[in-house]
């Protein structure tokens, strides 16, 4: 059985090609460079100078697959880069898809996400659920187009499409807005929670690279799959952490309608001070939504059999405790003023808001 593989060298798409091999699947693996993709040479395949922006550096290699999966993707909150996320998550798999019908590859898998939904307000969604908007950021945004205008077109037109929609991963080598929450708690850096109500998923990217493949073994063209663990809201999240490496969960928990009026001011802050992602404007704005969604269809339907929450934390935190710290950069003397004015504003005026309620 031959594989093609997009994203191959992402945080899910290594898990995945890693399992192809295991499996028999004589997978080809689209890299931009040789060097970038060594680890997967070392594990067997066959990596494919090329990317998803170029239709003629996946043709040949793509030609007589029996599947191909389309991990490639821009996944990031609050990054510089937002301007890329409309040419890779929607351009590109534009290209991805269409070419994969034009060779006539039987089973063509594509990665969405929850995301597509937006925020659930509270609700626990399925495959079903269905909203335009709003996005609450560039990368909600393009992936929704990549679905429900790229994809389902593209399945209309009679591609085999199978779609399988994620929700928060998580795990061993995670450096996105997860890991990097998970990273700064169990460092002690985040002595204040912001928007603990806001709600996600949180399946371990093993399980999530096992429901890929088996909605490739087992499910039905044109069907999606949502792919996600548990929704726990963060303030939960912190203190489960909490419970399970012996850290202090933040004591000073500061609701989302009080912090998304400040979006742009947070990331000032964090762009000044060069703080991770979670410090952006669009994690500010996410603060408060519940990306919610439950994988009833994938259990049934796939066999999917995603680990425990306990179990895949732990396992989480031991690789997090391998790992040196982070060095942040050191902003200009100028620019770290500027930050610091603005800070201080911004606490005098939460703890001038919290008297007076207390107050009142």
């Amino acid at each position: 059985m031959k594989a093609f593989v997009t994203g191959g060298t992402g945080f899910i798409g290594q898990h995945l090609v890693r399992k192809l091999l295991e499996r028999g699947y004589d997978v080809y693996a689209l890299a931009r460079s040789p060097e970038s993709a060594s680890d997967l040479a070392a594990l067997g395949a066959h990596i494919v100078p090329g990317d998803i922006g170029q239709v003629d550096s996946m043709r040949e290699a793509m030609r007589g697959s029996d599947v191909v999966f389309h991990l490639a993707g821009w996944y990031k909150i609050g990054a510089p880069d937002w301007m890329k996320a409309e040419s890779i998550n929607v351009g590109g798999t534009r290209k991805v898809l269409r070419l994969a019908h034009e060779l006539g590859v039987p089973r063509i898998v594509y990665a969405s996400t929850v995301a597509v939904f937006g925020d659930t307000k509270g609700k626990v969604v399925d495959e079903s659920f269905y909203q335009g908007g709003p996005f609450l950021s560039e990368y909600d945004r393009t992936k929704w187009l990549a679905h429900y205008k790229v994809a389902v077109p593209v399945i209309e037109r009679g591609a085999p499409v199978i779609i399988t929609m994620p929700g928060g991963v998580y795990g061993p080598g995670d450096h996105s807005s997860v890991g990097q929450m998970m990273r700064l708690f169990y460092e002690g850096k985040m002595p204040i929670l912001y928007g603990p109500e806001t709600t996600l998923t949180y399946a371990h990217v093993e399980d999530i690279a096992e429901g890929i493949l088996l909605a490739a073994e087992k499910g039905q063209p044109g069907e999606s799959y949502i792919l996600a663990g548990p929704a726990v809201p963060l303030g939960e999240m912190f203190d489960f952490w909490a419970q399970i490496t012996g850290k202090r969960a933040p004591v000073l928990r500061i609701p989302a309608a009080l912090v998304r009026p400040f979006a742009s001011l947070i990331g000032f802050l964090g762009s000044t001070l060069s703080l991770p992602d979670v410090y952006s404007r669009e994690a500010a704005q996410i603060l408060g939504a519940t990306y919610m969604a439950r994988a009833d269809k994938a259990r049934a339907k796939l066999g999917w059999r995603p680990r425990s929450l306990h179990e895949g934390m732990k396992e989480t935190f031991a690789w997090i405790a391998a790992q040196p710290p982070a060095k942040a950069a050191v902003p200009r003397p100028e620019r770290r003023l500027a930050a610091l004015a603005f800070g201080t504003a911004l606490v005098l005026f939460l703890s001038w808001y919290f008297t007076r309620r207390r107050k009142s």
